[in-house]
């Protein structure tokens, strides 16, 4: 996996700079071993039984081709079942954690693989831990669960699984499909009653641009759902030194985005948030500190940005990527003071995609798509 974009050395370093600043010993905090892997039928709960059969095959048989598998994006390995299922085991142990009220929110920043389709590996993404852990919620008795997917690609597939199902809302922001992967995610994707919404944001949008994005679209959906629980997909590569994608955000802009995810958990859910990781492939740049953020706000008191990288931190990204410069503190002294969104502003190519959004999917949640109090 070294040469592979997801290299999860970036995981190791995430829980590295976490502990460097005590966020795993704060009170009430518990760091739960990820032992339990996915069984055949939790996995059964959004993959076909002939996928799960090839994924534990297609590793002794280097001529393997279908489903996805032995691809580029998606290599096979030894182990790859038992890795990818333990993956969605730990999202699963997260969203029942916090289904059950044993903790308010919880985190698996190795999940988040969003592309698995019901019988195809996609996109690195060989199970889908957030629609498994969904579906498992929905057999327990949820009635409502909101996901919102801010990676910089489109959530495609979450929003599969769940586009007939109006007890799911999916929202996803990601770039545009006509400039990245996967290339679906468009406005008029609305699945039934208006319960998938996709924001295709511009090449090149900023925090500022993001956020206002962000504001016209996800809380009065979110809010108009009503849902009871929020699970959310928290890719760090937006970031504007990734190199796969376009968008331009700092980690003060990720940062923000995910103290108003907390928010909106507050706000609808009694605070039950499960989140997730996704992309992100500015291993030492970008990642860790993004993901720190993320720690941060679901153990706690959000991080002070100007806070110092710690030089034993420094010292072990250079070791185990030479290549890569680590940065000297957990902002990257972005602007975030964005405008809020006006239908009757100058028609930016940002605010025609917001407009688009909440034309398609505003009224069938009884909101009006050109009021901005909405």
């Amino acid at each position: 996996m070294g040469d592979h974009p997801l290299n999860p050395v970036r995981l190791r370093l995430t829980m590295a700079l976490a502990d460097a600043y005590s966020l795993l010993d704060r009170d009430g905090v518990t760091v739960a071993p990820p032992t339990a892997a996915a069984s055949d039928a939790e996995l059964g709960l959004v993959h076909r039984e002939d996928y799960i059969a090839a994924v534990k095959a297609a590793p002794d048989d280097p001529f393997f081709r279908g489903y996805g598998l032995n691809t580029p994006d998606n290599p096979t390995f030894d182990g790859m079942h038992e890795a990818s299922a333990l993956i969605a085991g730990a999202t699963l142990t997260a969203a029942r954690a916090v289904w059950a009220g044993e903790q308010r929110r919880a985190v698996n920043i190795a999940g988040g693989l969003h592309h698995a389709m019901h019988a195809r590996a996609a996109g690195f993404c060989v199970y889908n831990d957030p629609a498994i852990a969904i579906k498992d919620l929905l057999e327990r008795g949820a009635e409502r669960i909101a996901y919102v997917d801010i990676d910089v690609h489109h959530g495609d597939g979450v929003q599969a699984a769940f586009i007939d199902d109006p007890r799911v809302l999916t929202i996803s922001l990601h770039e545009s499909p006509l400039s990245l992967f996967p290339g679906t995610g468009f406005p008029d994707e609305t699945g039934v009653d208006g319960t998938a919404v996709n924001v295709a944001l511009p090449t090149g949008t900023d925090d500022r641009g993001w956020l206002r994005a962000f504001h016209a679209v996800v809380p009065s959906l979110v809010r108009a759902f009503r849902p009871q629980i929020l699970f959310t997909q928290c890719g760090a590569d937006p970031h504007r030194l990734d190199p796969l994608a376009n968008l331009r955000l700092s980690v003060d802009g990720q940062r923000a985005a995910y103290l108003a995810l907390r928010d909106l958990a507050e706000e609808l859910c009694e605070g039950r948030w499960v989140a997730t990781g996704g992309g992100g492939y500015a291993l030492v740049e970008a990642v860790p500190r993004a993901w720190t953020h993320l720690i941060a706000a679901i153990t706690g008191e959000p991080l002070d940005p100007a806070r110092l990288i710690p030089a034993e931190w420094k010292d072990l990204a250079a070791e185990l990527c030479p290549q890569r410069m680590a940065m000297p503190r957990m902002t990257d002294d972005a602007d975030l003071a964005y405008r809020a969104w006006d239908p009757d502003g100058d028609p930016s190519p940002l605010d025609r995609a917001i407009l688009a959004t909440r034309k398609a999917v505003f009224p069938l949640h009884g909101l009006d798509p050109f009021d901005p109090r909405d």
